[in-house]
């Protein structure tokens, strides 16, 4: 079946949202729906099939992004569920790296969330075609139209609603299809019968006529700008059948020109099996995409591999993942060609053989073995010791490279120490593991100290991972404060010296460089530009001048944190015919940097958090008089009498213990989401207190 499952009926997908908009409810609702699961679980209970490892069950929120496959109506659905909350975003950025198509999950009432502008910036940057799924109508305060025009105005984005929802609220009843004008009715209020047989369509309620109208216009309109014969056919006043307008709205979506809008209430079931029969009929197939571009190693220039099973392979490693009973699994997005079990590959990023063991289709924690995949599938293998997420997997020595993932830099760090010597063993062990599946988790050591430091996205990151090594490795080990991760950068660009002399008995050690140091705009990192004429250096050694440069700049002149965005230009310098070596002009880089760098007026850089706090409106003055405590930077306040938003620029290091905080103020009704958004200048009387520190 592998083999010969025809490509136009793949569809890969993810379901991305803001936390708590019901993501894992919905794809739970699908997967039971489609038959893959016999009975849908819920979050509140522990007991979704999505969520299995036991962080996610008690505190009801996804951590990993799970990935199964299921099939509707001939069509194969590859799902990726991936987390809300902003911690596990590396989860999001790798699961779109690899689908065609995307789900965003609103919540009716809330509208568009921070979480849910990340998400979508996220699927912009790797143009995936995505649809709404407008959830929870029926919670008091759900609107349908508020909602889709919190997408326009806050996502920028072009929905299309192809549906009108029967009620909401308490009398949410179903939804009418704005191309075929038939309606799907459920039973009023909170209800869920079970059952996994779809509803009957029934004629459109009378009282609904003239509503319908105006918004199946609205839908014709909006489709007919993206198709010219369309348009013609519009404006001249002719009949558009149901087939033309699903074909073009089609087309519009896979070009991300619009993107089509659908409501429903997962908890209960309602509107699923519409929302699975949109991502057939909208969503894209691997061979409605682009051809993947990849680069060949050799000669540098761009290569395309097309969804043939018959085209060379091109295999994205896009997640890692420690199984317990199967150890090492290798998630793989297979572009081109067709991979067997057994077979000897090359990871081409790396430039290495490695032996593809076993293939698995993967449902969340459960197994499923292949012999065989084709181009468009997803799955994991096991075999692939070297390969890591962001690796291109090929058969042939002529492969290419794909594009990996961007993932961001980690800005909260705590120091972990075992308990004992036996716990320093395993302690190293499961930080290499866990390192190895997550990309924004980091493991540095101290050298002054010799303290192990580890890195991640936030409190709630770092604490799932400490939680980890203690379940799955047995390691207990003692944790220290959270403490941000700054950065130093300089603002005066000067020309600065490194000189390393050293006399022995034998052969003496000698370099010196003159370089040149540029502060940059924030953001840019470094760069490291080689100026040297006429062979004042010779070329053996500009490696190891620029190895000593960022060597050195790892430890900033003002508290010893990572100087950024910074350009080191080499301009001068000058060797020994007999003394002179790759150590000793390694020496002077770093020489150069640290007694320089203090002259080039350092600052010191804090992250800066973009926070968004929902609040009962009785709370706002409470909760913003705090926010002013913790040097915040209000930027809107915007909602109802009944709940408000504010949006605000907030230091990270402000934000530690901010929960405990807010549900004192609000009696625990507030809540809030933030992310990284950018580094700028520590104020002066801040700088004392963490240089002294």
């Amino acid at each position: 079946m592998e083999a010969t499952f025809p490509i136009e009926k793949i569809r890969n997908i993810g379901f991305i949202a803001h936390i708590d908009a019901g993501k894992t409810t919905v794809t739970e609702q699908v997967l039971f729906a489609t038959g893959r699961i016999h009975r849908a679980g819920g979050v509140d209970d522990g007991n979704t099939a999505m969520d299995w490892m036991p962080q996610e069950k008690e505190r009801g929120i996804t951590i990993t992004a799970a990935a199964t496959t299921t099939y509707w109506n001939d069509f194969r659905i590859n799902v990726i569920d991936t987390p809300g909350h902003v911690d596990f975003t590396a989860e999001v950025e790798r699961s779109l790296r690899v689908l065609d198509g995307g789900i965003v999950v609103l919540d009716a009432v809330a509208g568009v969330q921070s979480q849910s502008e990340t998400v979508w910036r996220q699927a912009d940057t790797y143009r995936v075609p995505r649809i709404c799924f407008v959830n929870k109508m029926d919670r008091v305060g759900a609107s349908f139209e508020r909602t889709i025009e919190s997408i326009r105005r806050r996502l920028n984005g072009n929905p299309v609603a192809i549906q009108l929802p029967i009620g909401a609220e308490d009398q949410f009843a179903g939804m009418i299809d704005l191309i075929t004008g038939m309606a799907t009715v459920y039973p009023v209020g909170r209800v869920n019968e079970g059952n996994v047989d779809r509803p009957d369509e029934i004629e459109m309620p009378s009282e609904y006529q003239s509503k319908f109208d105006r918004y199946r216009q609205e839908m014709i309109e909006k489709i007919a700008e993206t198709d010219d014969a369309l348009l013609i056919k519009y404006l001249e006043g002719e009949e558009i059948a149901p087939e033309e307008l699903k074909a073009a709205l089609r087309q519009a979506t896979v070009d991300q020109k619009v993107v089509p809008v659908v409501c429903g209430s997962a908890m209960f079931a309602k509107g699923v099996h519409n929302l699975l029969d949109s991502i057939m009929d909208y969503l894209p197939s691997p061979a409605d995409v682009p051809a993947v571009e990849g680069v060949n190693p050799r000669n540098d220039e761009i290569e395309i591999r097309n969804p043939n099973a018959n085209e060379p392979l091109a295999a994205l490693a896009f997640k890692v993942a420690t199984d317990p009973y199967v150890g090492r699994l290798v998630f793989l997005r297979v572009y081109s060609g067709t991979v067997k079990a057994g077979a000897t590959v090359i990871n081409t990023t790396k430039s290495g053989r490695e032996r593809m063991g076993r293939l698995l289709r993967m449902h969340a924690n459960s197994r499923e073995e292949l012999e065989e995949v084709t181009a468009g599938n997803i799955c994991a293998a096991i075999g692939l010791k070297n390969t890591f997420t962001g690796d291109t997997i090929c058969l042939q020595d002529d492969g290419v490279i794909l594009e990996p993932p961007k993932f961001p830099k980690p800005v909260v760090s705590v120091a972990v120490e075992p308990n004992t010597k036996v716990d320093q063993d395993r302690l190293t062990e499961a930080l290499r593991k866990l390192a190895d599946e997550d990309p924004t988790f980091l493991v540095a050591v101290n050298d002054e100290t010799g303290q192990t430091i580890i890195s991640g996205m936030g409190e709630l990151h770092l604490e799932v991972l400490v939680d980890r090594m203690r379940r799955e490795f047995n390691v207990v080990a003692q944790v220290g404060m959270p403490r941000v991760s700054y950065r130093e950068t300089l603002t005066l660009a000067k020309e600065v010296e490194g000189r390393f002399v050293r006399q022995t008995g034998g052969h003496g050690q000698f370099g010196h460089v003159v370089l040149e140091l540029e502060p940059l705009d924030r953001g840019e990192g470094i760069i490291f530009e080689n100026k040297i004429t006429r062979g004042a250096i010779p070329r053996e050694f500009i490696p190891a001048v620029e190895k000593g440069v960022r060597d050195a700049l790892d430890n900033g002149p003002l508290a010893g944190y990572p100087l950024v965005d910074l350009k080191v230009s080499l301009v001068d310098g000058s060797f020994h015919q007999v003394d002179s070596s790759e150590l000793a002009f390694r020496s002077a880089g770093m020489l150069a940097i640290r007694e320089g760098a203090s002259k080039c007026a350092p600052v010191l850089l804090e992250p800066i958090a973009d926070l968004e706090v929902v609040t009962p409106g009785e709370y706002l003055g409470d909760v913003i008089g705090d926010l002013g405590t913790r040097r915040a930077q209000i930027q809107s306040i915007e909602g109802e009498e009944t709940l408000q938003s504010v949006r605000a620029l907030l230091p990270l290091g402000e934000t530690f213990s901010y929960t405990t905080a807010l549900r004192s103020l609000s009696q625990g009704r507030a809540s809030y989401s933030m992310e990284f958004k950018y580094y700028e200048p520590v104020p002066d009387h801040i700088v004392k207190t963490l240089v002294t520190a």
